[in-house]
């Protein structure tokens, strides 16, 4: 029987948003969001770029090539 889905709220760089995760899963979406925050703080902490949507796509790049 597959675990049923629910929304959760999580938050980013202190942005909240809501995301559908089975129960099974929880524990490894929050590993995930604490990386992609902590991720996204370093690159914000530069001051070398700006915007939410910019630190987001800065952070992508450097997830994918690790």
């Amino acid at each position: 029987m597959a675990d049923s889905a629910k929304t959760i709220e999580v938050s980013i760089l202190g942005r909240s948003y809501r995301v559908s995760c089975a129960d099974g899963e929880r524990e490894a979406l929050m590993r995930a969001v604490a990386y992609l925050d902590a991720k996204m703080g370093e690159i914000k902490s530069t001051g070398k770029v700006n915007g939410t949507d910019r630190i987001a796509v800065m952070a992508a790049l450097n997830i994918a090539h690790e």
